[in-house]
């Protein structure tokens, strides 16, 4: 069933099928804007408890529901300083050590960090470390925030295809966060580099970040040197739809807790792991 799945992935006009559809997501008409919200809040249950705005017809659009705001307080923060917490609302599908600058995308797939980052100097800075992918299903809340503090030094956007990111695509698809549109955000912070990759998928047409940076869908490989500071659990960025976020964490810097494994549900700001660097 994936292998099926993901061959008819690659047969779709990715980009076109997902600026089509855009059209209709950022649309504000009613009889556009209702039925879309209501037909994709019954499909995949969708809450607005802990949103800020409580009604469907608060919001202006598709995308305006679908990149909703949370309320005040309703992710609050560990108090603990030395914790690393979750940038997004979603499941763990996989984390763990960085072996050989590679990282685990699915059972018995890996990747390497080096094609993800399109950067072999910044990959190597990173081996013996560790990684955690969050995967954000359309139910999830869809704004990406910062792990822990540090400041945006840099930001690569790199173009690429736009294939779904669920379990049965990660499972059919060699490198297939290496292949789709991302974002890589590089933090320095007081233990060292720290990076957040934002990966575009199908439908997920657009990547919104809260800094001038570059606009997607990307049409060639673009650097900037933003040189922002983030506090933790900032915003960063936005996704359409479901997609990824990636945590990554040099050597030595961090333990995860135990119970961070793969297919456990995480929530923003919830610690995915603790500084162990002698802090």
């Amino acid at each position: 069933m994936s292998n099926a799945f993901s061959r008819l992935q690659k047969l779709l006009p990715q980009h076109g099928l997902s600026r089509l559809v855009g059209r209709f997501t950022s649309a504000r008409h009613p009889w556009i804007r209702r039925p879309l919200i209501s037909t994709i809040s019954r499909a995949y249950n969708i809450s607005l408890s802990g949103a800020a705005r409580k009604h469907p017809d608060d919001y202006l659009s598709f995308d305006d529901f679908f990149t909703r705001e949370l309320a005040e307080g309703a992710r609050p923060l560990p108090s603990n300083p030395n914790a690393i917490v979750s940038p997004a609302d979603g499941t763990l599908s996989q984390c763990g050590d960085i072996q050989d600058r590679c990282l685990l995308q699915a059972k018995g797939i890996q990747y390497r960090l080096g094609s993800l980052l399109e950067d072999e100097d910044l990959a190597r800075r990173f081996d013996g470390g560790w990684f955690s992918t969050i995967y954000l299903a359309p139910a999830d809340y869809h704004r990406v925030h910062v792990p822990y503090d540090g400041r945006l030094i840099q930001s690569t956007a790199i173009p690429g295809a736009l294939f779904s990111v669920n379990g049965r695509t990660e499972a059919g698809i060699i490198g297939l966060f290496c292949r789709n549109e991302r974002l890589v955000c590089l933090f320095e912070t007081e233990f060292g580099p720290m990076v957040v990759v934002l990966v575009g998928a199908l439908i997920v047409a657009s990547i919104d970040t809260l800094w001038h940076g570059p606009i997607s869908p990307y049409q060639r490989i673009e650097t900037h040197q933003p040189d922002l500071p983030f506090e933790r659990g900032a915003e960063l960025a936005r996704f359409r739809m479901g997609s990824t976020a990636i945590v990554i964490l040099p050597a030595g810097v961090a333990e995860a807790r135990p119970e961070i494994i793969p297919g456990h549900r995480v929530r923003m700001g919830e610690t995915l792991a603790e500084r162990s660097d002698g802090t």
